[in-house]
């Protein structure tokens, strides 16, 4: 059995397509957490030479206090917002996710809701913010109580060493909050994709109602679907969208053609009501 058989798992979205995704592997998922730590590392220096420079400008005690406070702000929103945030946007990945071809997905193949996006990611903050807080308080008071420093650093090791573990890759968040990570490889740019289904809108004039029908997180499934081009699931979605929208299709019609114009039309209602304030994240919103 070769490795992308191994890390290959059933995906069946709420439409009944089963999508076959990959699981991302360990070192995949840690280079992404190492990038996402980069960046936020370098916003905190960013931000400590910002407020260093506005607490010198400013003079006196109460502006370093006040540099000071908007510091810890900004910190503590990082630290405990930014997965969450990144996780909760149309793509549910981070940008060192993004970087890797990585996103995060329901386990049970429905739509990534918020409590879980929360949970896994309340969940790091037990697996290892908290307990290397410990080790580097220790590490700065140079010595004493060293079974604390220890047991610190054994914590981390478990819960880093978890998804080594389990045949399906989940960390103690993934586990708890119902998620994985999985694979989303760029085989083509979405906007070639909507270029080329542009250009057979001619021969399928859908009605905003029609495009109503779904959102941001079924462009992204129909993205997928019309990607791997599958025949089998292609005639599957295209049945299945026909029935929803209320789509009469000719006998001559082809389904791959007719996913590619309704990817474009989709792609630009939504686009066109994001520029207006409004977006819409999946079918089940208003």
């Amino acid at each position: 059995m070769s490795v992308a058989d191994k890390n290959t798992r059933a995906f069946v979205t709420p439409e009944g397509v089963d999508l076959r995704l990959q699981i991302g592997d360990g070192g995949q998922r840690a280079a992404a957490f190492f990038i996402d730590t980069v960046i936020i590392m370098a916003a905190l220096v960013a931000l400590t030479l910002l407020a260093v420079a506005t607490g010198i400008t400013s003079g006196g005690q109460t502006g370093m206090e006040i540099a000071a406070i908007i510091w810890l702000l900004v910190a503590f929103l990082l630290r405990n917002f930014y997965f969450t945030a990144f996780e909760l946007s149309a793509a549910a990945a981070t940008p060192g996710k993004r970087l890797l071809g990585l996103r995060v997905a329901a386990r049970d193949g429905g739509r990534l809701r918020a409590e879980a996006v929360l949970v896994r990611n309340a969940m790091r903050e037990l697996e290892v913010f908290m307990p290397l807080s410990v080790i580097m308080m220790r590490a700065q008071e140079g010595g004493g109580q060293a079974w604390m420093f220890l047991a610190a650093l054994a914590w981390v090791g478990i819960f880093a060493l978890f998804p080594l573990f389990n045949r399906d890759r989940l960390r103690i968040g993934d586990l708890v909050g119902g998620t994985w990570v999985v694979r989303t490889p760029r085989q083509r740019l979405a906007r070639d994709m909507a270029v080329e289904g542009s250009e057979r809108l001619v021969r399928y004039p859908f009605t905003p109602q029609q495009l109503d029908a779904y959102g941001e997180k079924e462009l992204h499934v129909l993205e997928e679907v019309i990607r791997r081009r599958d025949r089998r699931t292609v005639r599957a979605v295209a049945e299945r969208i026909s029935v929803k929208i209320g789509w009469a299709a000719s006998p001559d019609q082809d389904d791959y053609d007719f996913l590619s114009a309704y990817y474009a039309a989709l792609r630009g209602r939504l686009e066109g009501r994001m520029l207006m304030g409004r977006r819409r994240r999946d079918k089940h919103a208003a």
